[in-house]
């Protein structure tokens, strides 16, 4: 699974803290998702949507390979 948390949070002028701390995890959490590093749980993916006001697919999608 890809995500593109990193376009997203240019488009909002935020940093990495900053979405960490409207969504409750840290700054690492944050860079190892946007690395795919890490696969967020369906709450963190769900508020991490709302907070960007895009549907759940509009941020994170699946790879041919998923």
């Amino acid at each position: 699974m890809k995500n593109n948390i990193k376009v997203q949070r240019a488009i909002h002028d935020m940093t990495q803290a900053d979405l960490a701390d409207k969504i409750g995890v840290s700054r690492q959490t944050i860079n190892a998702m946007e690395k795919n590093k890490y696969v967020p749980s369906t709450v963190l993916s769900l508020k991490i949507a709302k907070l960007f006001e895009v549907p759940l697919e509009g941020i994170f999608f699946l790879e041919d390979e998923d």
